[in-house]
């Protein structure tokens, strides 16, 4: 709909209109993967809340190689190989191998918490954006739907590109850890800035590999943020759902 007419229209104007036009077609991105858009992620932390109470995250040093993990072993990377199948089931109109990678997204939460935060972001994401950011082909999913399927499918929706939404997503995940990480007091806000920074880089590479990965690609080896996961349904307090 209207991303799509933007994007047609840069092709027709000169450089500096058609980055102007190119931008804004690249804002719904923006206000999806922002801290503001209702999708409740502020509620999860991914196991992160046990991680900090068993001491395996405690400063800069041990926060940064815990998300890194994260991102290039564990729920980041799948989530970007997710990602870019649901994007290109989206974009071909192919429902039902949409529905099998959004079943698959969910089957592979590795506890009840993270299947909890994956749907519940999921099915919140769907509903705001479909009352806030519709397009032709964009539909409700019945049932729970994951969080990057979710994403992926408003974002093929709006053509926005595959090779610029991927990481964005990707960094969204990370931004939201590192914010948690914040609120549980073993980092600052400058410190969190360091951490987003030097991660940067390794989102870049995962969603890059990921876009000429298949659904044979999947798999992690974060062994320990998973059985924190399932450690956390017990934690005696806790700020998050997660």
């Amino acid at each position: 709909m209207g991303t799509e007419r933007a994007a047609r229209g840069a092709r027709s104007s000169g450089p500096g209109e058609a980055g102007a036009i190119a931008a804004q077609a690249l804002l719904p991105l923006m206000a999806w993967l922002s801290p503001s858009y209702p999708v409740g992620a502020f509620a999860y932390s991914h196991g992160l809340e046990w991680a900090v109470e068993a001491g395996d995250v405690r400063d800069e040093a041990t926060l940064s190689a815990w998300l890194a993990d994260l991102v290039a072993r564990g729920a980041g990377r799948n989530d970007a190989i997710l990602f870019a199948a649901a994007y290109r089931a989206a974009q071909a109109g192919d429902r039902p191998a949409l529905e099998e990678i959004n079943a698959l997204a969910l089957a592979l939460a590795p506890s009840a918490e993270l299947y909890l935060e994956t749907a519940q972001q999921g099915r919140s994401f769907q509903d705001a954006t479909l009352a806030a950011w519709p397009a032709a082909g964009l539909d409700a999913l019945s049932g729970d739907v994951a969080y990057p399927v979710a994403v992926a499918r408003a974002a093929a929706a709006h053509g926005l590109p595959l090779d610029q939404a991927a990481p964005a997503y990707v960094f969204g995940f990370v931004q939201n850890l590192v914010s948690a990480a914040v609120r549980l007091a073993p980092i600052g806000q400058t410190t969190g800035t360091r951490v987003l920074s030097a991660l940067a880089p390794i989102v870049a590479e995962v969603a890059a590999r990921a876009l000429a990965q298949t659904l044979d690609d999947l798999g992690s080896a974060t062994f320990r943020a998973d059985l924190g996961s399932l450690r956390h349904e017990t934690q005696y307090t806790r700020l998050f759902r997660s």
